[in-house]
């Protein structure tokens, strides 16, 4: 365990003048403050936030830093305050402690909900002092060294939050050997037998190619050397096992496959002796062709920057190469923590580089009002992927992820670009919108006044930008096309309960609905995602919804309403008098189900015939095209069955079936035993080996009937099953 005289030896290395008097007290008083409490490991918890602190020695952090790291649970594991956090150490280290601390205050019903807030509460803390990301990557990272004692289920759910959203943040600050650790330690509890099988293999190949890596590095220091390049330092490594994992997975080889297990640094002084190095290695030996890439002249959003080659080695091997100078390779290890700009705990705002530009994009979709869902969804497209660079005609650099379309391009630009995009030039050429990008390409994008992006744009794009833009514009076009019907509905539906329906009405009840405005709400019900009656209750909380028995008409079957009566509908022939509760009409009403019925859980809706009556009919019913320009006529209707329903209801399917002896019988069979009555049934040679079956069964509810379509799905005599709808 680290102790803290070693913490306070470390941070005199690196910065002579710091306030250890502070870094004495912070650990004094989580001393005291975590007492007797003990890790899962069995270990004095106070062990936890020196290994904290340690670790952000090794990024040669400030005191306070290091304070905050040492305090960074007390808040929350304690009986410490803020007050007086604020009062023993100042307002700074209490912000950056309560910030941490505000993180796991949570109590959200789902898991995905709490994670993407725990998601939400971390960037926005980190927006206001970015050492609050640095205590918790480093928090994360001891948590993962000790998660050996947790329980299983515990250590697979921490290593996939790890590998989802810790692993992949800290490579886009820039902080590689972290990244890498915090993969390695997830993926070893992720998935054991592939991390244990490539460690063994890696451990083989260690011990003998040893000579092989010094021999490499030798002749790569020799060649520089000899072309007047002094202070070179070269270094080879193997590969994480992750990291090989992942290339095996994505291009299907064996390990034995693998060709550039070994990567190789050299570090210069000079920026200009990092391309003078590359020409003499790539004139000693040939280069792989496509595998050069830039980071100098085109830095990755996180400043990383480096030349990467991979060449046929000296054994005629494939050996990958980076090359960078000191500074470059201080960024590429440390990231962020490699600025002096973040260890002053300034602002992410404003005059820093490009290092934080990433971040402060993602922090601005907090303000888009999406879902939680929504923007952990958005935040992982972003974490994950590569890069390209692209060019407007103007030449501005554009940084996307890799596999981009034009219309992630015209979005990354503005929101406005987006949305009115329709076509796009490539190179000065017009290319499909679907086309993806590369690096280097130049992109004008083609606009119109009256174009709204489509819903099918959102399976297209790839940035997280593009997703949230695609979605707010086709609920708004949705909202537009649906709103006019929801208030109709709504109308009517307050009027049966004799109260006035209007939007201010719903203004104070939209927390109840799970709505953040008006619209939506009417929008809502209009789309049949929200029901009327529930926005009735929430606007009068006492009004009861009465409940109607329906019992077959002894004339023809069908059934008269009364007024304020629920839905009806006609009965099994030979059924007996047994009503059914069912909610949704307004007047007395003759109610009939269209040719091919419904069954409850589908979604039906209820149109006005000229004649008074209503059918109705499922929502996927080609029938109802014929009322598309008609709402007027269209009435909002629900099923309303409980677990006491004795009643069948009509269900229509068509079965291509192979035309031979025995088909029917056993169709027919199948479906008896099932439990579902079989009213009609027609059969037609379709074909000389083929026919066609037409069955109107009688079933219970829509998961019966599903049950039954795949069942006939599983006969090798069935060639399709379909539902047919009138």
């Amino acid at each position: 365990m680290m102790r803290q005289y070693e913490l306070v030896e470390r941070v005199q290395k690196y910065k002579p003048d710091a306030d250890i008097a502070l870094l004495n007290k912070a650990y004094v008083y989580a001393m005291q403050k975590h007492g007797r409490q003990k890790r899962a490991s069995g270990d004095p918890y106070i062990s936890h936030p020196l290994e904290v602190a340690a670790i952000l020695t090794e990024l040669h952090m400030d005191e306070s830093t290091i304070a905050v790291a040492l305090l960074h649970d007390t808040i929350e594991d304690t009986s410490a305050t803020r007050a007086e956090i604020d009062a023993f150490f100042g307002d700074e280290i209490g912000a950056l402690v309560e910030g941490l601390t505000k993180i796991k205050r949570l109590d959200l019903v789902s898991r995905k909900a709490q994670q993407a807030e725990n998601l939400r509460k971390l960037f926005l803390a980190v927006a206001d002092d970015v050492r609050v990301l640095l205590v918790k990557l480093a928090d994360r990272l001891h948590n993962m060294r000790t998660l050996y004692y947790m329980r299983a289920d515990k250590r697979r759910r921490i290593s996939e939050e790890t590998m989802e959203i810790y692993a992949p943040l800290a490579g886009r600050m820039g902080m590689q050997d972290m990244r890498e650790e915090l993969e390695d330690l997830s993926f070893q509890y992720i998935n054991p037998e592939a991390y244990q099988t490539i460690k063994d293999k890696l451990e083989d190949l260690s011990g003998q190619n040893k000579a092989l890596v010094k021999s490499i590095e030798d002749e790569l220091r020799a060649l520089l050397t000899e072309h007047g390049l002094e202070g070179v330092k070269v270094k080879g490594r193997l590969k994480k096992p992750f990291s090989i994992f992942n290339k095996m997975q994505s291009k299907s080889l064996s390990f034995e496959q693998m060709s550039d297990l070994y990567g190789f640094r050299i570090i210069v002084d000079e920026l200009e002796s990092c391309y003078r190095a590359l020409g003499f290695v790539h004139t000693r030996w040939r280069m792989v062709p496509e595998r050069f890439k830039d980071y100098i002249s085109n830095p990755k959003q996180n400043g990383y920057q480096s030349l990467h080659t991979t060449i046929v080695g000296p054994l005629r091997q494939r050996i990958e190469l980076q090359i960078r100078t000191r500074a470059m390779h201080d960024v590429a290890e440390y990231g962020i923590a490699a600025h002096s700009l973040y260890k002053e705990g300034r602002k992410a705002g404003g005059d820093e580089t490009n290092v934080f530009s990433w971040f402060r994009k993602t922090i601005e979709a907090l303000a888009e009002g999406d879902s939680p869902e929504e923007f952990l969804e958005h935040t992982k497209l972003e974490l994950f992927q590569d890069q390209v660079f692209c060019f407007t005609p103007k030449g501005q650099l554009i940084a996307l992820p890799k596999d981009a379309t034009p219309i992630d391009f015209a979005y990354a630009v503005h929101t406005n670009i987006g949305d009115t995009c329709v076509g796009a030039k490539v190179n000065g050429r017009m290319m499909p919108l679907v086309t993806r990008l590369n690096n280097g390409d130049e992109v004008e994008i083609i606009r119109s006044g009256v174009q709204v992006p489509p819903p099918a744009w959102e399976g297209i794009v790839v940035t997280g930008k593009a997703r949230a833009a695609i979605r707010r514009a086709t609920r708004a076009a949705i909202r537009k096309q649906y709103s006019g019907l929801g208030y109709r509905i709504l109308e009517r539906t307050f009027a049966r309960s004799g109260k006035t329906f209007s939007r201010e009405v719903l203004a104070s009840v939209l927390h109840r609905l799970g709505q953040s405005d008006v619209e939506d709400v009417i929008a809502a019900v209009g789309r049949n995602e929200l029901s009327s009656s529930d926005v009735l209750k929430a606007v009068f909380p006492d009004h009861k919804d009465e409940r109607v028995t329906i019992k077959p008409s002894p004339e023809d079957g069908w059934v008269s309403l009364p007024k304020g009566a629920g839905m009806a509908f006609r009965l099994p022939e030979g059924e007996g008098e047994t009503g059914v509760p069912l909610r949704g009409l307004n007047g007395a009403a003759i109610v009939r189900f269209s040719p091919s019925g419904a069954v409850p859980g589908d979604r039906i809706v209820g149109i006005t015939e000229d004649d008074g009556s209503i059918t109705v009919y499922p929502i996927q019913s080609p029938g109802l095209q014929q009322y598309e320009d008609q709402p007027d006529r269209w009435i909002d209707i629900r099923w309303d069955i409980d677990s006491t329903n004795d009643k069948r209801f009509l269900a229509r399917l068509g079965v291509n079936v192979l035309n031979e002896p025995g088909t029917l019988a056993r169709i027919t069979s199948t479906i008896a035993t099932l439990d579902v009555n079989i009213r009609s049934i027609r059969m037609d040679v379709i074909a000389e080996d083929f026919a066609e079956v037409e069955m109107d069964m009688e079933v219970w509810d829509l998961r019966q009937l599903t049950q039954t379509i795949n069942q006939l799905k599983a006969l090798d005599c069935v060639a399709t099953v379909k539902r047919e709808f009138a």
